[in-house]
């Protein structure tokens, strides 16, 4: 339930207005050098109040390690931290006590639990994933090691879409702009389609791609845990997520097979295809190729407006939020999508290792 993955495991606690937000790391091999300050800045990219397209939440978000690292290095055993709450404002909620907001999990947690956090939405606050973004830049530094590197950014916004494949994208340009597209001139139009969201007190949603380079030919499995589909259910476990597809996705669809299927090719005695349709993965298992997929992101739930709803009584009334929200998660999320792929990644390498056994 707030465990994910099988030899690399993270279990995440806490509420956005709790004390603060933590994690355990399990399986993380011994020897791994823990570079805090790359942990500490994978933690800024996420954390609020970071542009004037996010929420103006003060958070540091400074993540404190107090177990599982000895003199900078991983000891094998399980690695706690903490990551403290600071800047809460939970008089800004005491109005939806009682209420259920449009398309929050507010009533799904009532009913489910007899009883709910209403403060900023509890454990259903996208403030959980600080913890997968902590975690997730540790996996980071283990896949570092393997030669393999990660990279997410904006693909549209609202109607605003990139129009060129990510590999005619300079994707090290992608944090040079505030919403992290790497095109600068589509990264304006988007900027200003959210501003525009935020001045009608409304949210706007979009998609962001992830490519993964350096894998090796042989992770995944061929049934169950078929490295394509722990990918999907890692992102839609994501918040405000509603779409994941990789590979050619849902515009494979369109062609036949004979334009679909991936030619292979020897490239001075390496197994190379001619195209990438498969993403990088055929039958569950990575064929050494580029992997890349898109994740889908509703606009956010909280309106800073009036709707109606109604009450824990299932009287009609109307909710009008207080509180400061992103009127577009997609720059924030960037690196939560990088991080999620990271755990799901680092889990697989180990399987496959100890699959060779």
């Amino acid at each position: 339930m707030n465990t994910f993955g099988q030899l690399f495991r993270l279990t995440t606690y806490g509420e956005s207005h709790g004390a603060g937000i933590g994690g355990i790391i399990d399986g993380c091999p011994a020897g791994l050098d823990i570079d805090i300050d790359f942990v500490q800045n994978e933690l800024e990219r996420r954390k609020p109040g970071q542009s004037k397209i996010t929420t103006q939440r003060n958070e540091t978000d400074t993540i404190e390690i107090f177990s599982g690292v000895f003199e900078g290095k991983t000891t094998g055993t399980p690695i706690g931290f903490f990551i403290k709450n600071k800047d809460q404002h939970s008089n800004d909620y005491n109005d939806l006590k009682n209420v259920f907001r449009p398309s929050h999990a507010d009533y799904t947690y009532q009913q489910k639990y007899g009883i709910r956090d209403h403060r900023g939405g509890g454990r259903s606050s996208a403030r959980e994933t600080i913890a997968r973004v902590a975690a997730g830049a540790i996996a980071k530094l283990l896949l570092k090691q393997a030669g393999i590197a990660i990279q997410a950014y904006v693909h549209s916004v609202g109607e605003i879409e990139l129009d060129k494949p990510y590999n005619e994208l300079d994707l090290a340009s992608t944090e040079n702009n505030i919403v992290r597209c790497p095109d600068s001139q589509v990264a304006e139009k988007m900027i200003t389609r959210i501003e525009a969201a935020g001045r009608d007190h409304d949210t706007v949603g979009g998609t962001i791609s992830c490519l993964v380079k350096g894998v090796p030919v042989g992770w995944g499995a061929p049934v169950f845990n078929k490295l394509h589909a722990d990918l999907g259910f890692a992102m839609l476990g994501i918040n405000a997520v509603k779409g994941f597809e990789y590979g050619s996705g849902f515009e494979g669809t369109k062609l036949s097979g004979s334009q679909h299927n991936d030619i292979f090719t020897n490239e001075n005695g390496q197994v190379k295809t001619l195209t990438n349709h498969s993403g990088g993965i055929q039958g569950g298992i990575s064929n050494g190729q580029d992997i890349y997929f898109k994740v889908a992101f509703k606009p956010i739930a909280t309106l800073l407006k009036e709707q109606k709803t109604i009450d824990k009584e299932l009287n009609a009334t109307t909710v009008n939020p207080k509180g400061r929200h992103d009127p577009c998660v997609l720059p924030r999320a960037v690196p939560i999508v990088e991080s999620m792929a990271a755990l799901v990644l680092a889990d697989h390498m180990l399987m496959s290792k100890l699959s060779k056994l």
